[in-house]
Formats: C-alpha cells, structure tokens, sequence
C-alpha cells in the first residue's frame, strides 16, 4: 500500500475547477492525477535524452517457433 501525506496547498481556485471539469473526479484525485502527469512528464522527457540505437541480433522466426527446413 502506497503512504499518503496529507498537505496543504493554496490553489487557484479557477485552475483546480477546470481540472475537475476534465477528470470528473474529486479535489484529491485530481491532483493526484496531475502529479502523475508530471512524473511521467519528466521521465518522457528524461527518456528522450538518450542517445543512440540498440542494435539487437534476433531471429524472429526462431522467437515464434518457425523451423527453418
């Protein structure tokens, strides 16, 4: 089970009805769920920063049981 913390946060009240109007969902599921955008935002981005290829050497006839005769 995920701990939860409990916090207080001033937000501007206009900006959290809009998000509510998206998401359908009460005040702490919606910044729940705008927290999780913004970590999967940030590993996104992280992810493109990689550089370069992966060369892979698979026989795709082999991986789906195809016998070369």
């Amino acid at each position: 089970m995920n701990k939860t913390r409990r916090v207080t946060a001033n937000i501007p009240e206009d900006l959290l009805k809009a998000a509510q109007d998206v998401t359908g969902a009460g005040i702490t599921e919606t910044i729940v769920e705008g927290l999780e955008r913004v970590r999967r935002q940030r590993f996104y981005e992280k992810l493109q920063q990689l550089k370069g290829k992966i060369h892979l050497n698979i026989d795709i006839d082999e991986l789906r049981g195809r016998h070369r005769r």
